[in-house]
């Protein structure tokens, strides 16, 4: 079963993460939507966080994941929101699960294949050798070698933990990684259709969802809405928050 961080009370509000990231991503703006009256669920994906490994790791597991979740947890239906590979995830669990999903929200990921983009980020990660026994400032330094962004390197850090005295561990499951990175990339098959109410987010300088993507996503998703959250790339969650906060409130109490 998945682990997760659940808060407040109200209506299920369930948020999943992005790739290589956990539920403590989402722990400021979680409180705020708490604030705002809803049971929220952050949610560690499989392979990810303290969540379970698996050697599975595909689209369809991890919406079979967020429906074992809803039913351990007496679930009837959610508020479902997603950023990047959660978001992906989101919309398989919408698409096979519509029974199970209210309204849901996409950050800055739409349902067509993505090519693998996570080489450096992969090589950085797999140059750590925690045989030798790294402290977490030889970590950041063998990362910096390969991934240039200061915000990219904070963020994996986070995953960093120590699995006993003297000896750290990602809490992600690298191997499995490497071995299906491709999964990420998995698109929505393109016979499915979702008519529920739905909100696409944008990082007004990310380029995940293009302007020549609507029209294809409208035809999976009749009826999407699309707003953009200024001065913000694919991270806009993190990066701005108070409109990220905003946009979302006001489709989920419209």
């Amino acid at each position: 079963m998945l682990e997760s961080r659940i808060e407040g009370s109200g209506k299920p509000f369930i948020i999943m993460h992005g790739f290589l990231g956990m539920s403590d991503n989402w722990k400021t703006l979680s409180g705020s939507y708490a604030e705002a009256g809803f049971e929220v669920h952050a949610v560690d994906m499989r392979n990810h966080g303290r969540s379970f490994h698996s050697d599975t790791f595909d689209y369809n597991a991890m919406a079979l994941d967020i429906y074992n979740y809803c039913l351990s947890k007496n679930i009837e239906r959610a508020d479902i929101m997603g950023h990047s590979m959660g978001g992906k995830a989101a919309m398989f669990f919408a698409a096979e699960y519509p029974e199970k999903t209210d309204r849901l929200i996409i950050a800055d990921i739409g349902p067509k294949y993505y090519r693998p983009h996570h080489q450096d980020i992969l090589a950085g990660l797999n140059a750590v050798d925690f045989s030798k026994k790294p402290s977490r400032s030889d970590v950041e330094d063998i990362l910096k070698q390969h991934v240039e962004d200061f915000g990219t390197r904070q963020f994996l850090m986070k995953s960093l933990y120590w699995k006993e005295q003297g000896q750290l561990g990602f809490r992600f499951n690298l191997d499995v990684f490497n071995e299906k990175i491709e999964n990420i990339g998995q698109a929505l098959p393109e016979d499915v259709v979702y008519n529920g109410k739905v909100l696409f987010l944008r990082g007004d300088k990310s380029a995940y969802i293009r302007d020549k993507d609507i029209e294809d996503i409208k035809k999976q998703f009749p009826q999407a809405e699309f707003k953009d959250i200024k001065n913000s790339g694919h991270w806009l969650h993190a990066e701005n928050p108070e409109d990220f906060l905003a946009e979302t409130l006001a489709f989920l109490k419209e």
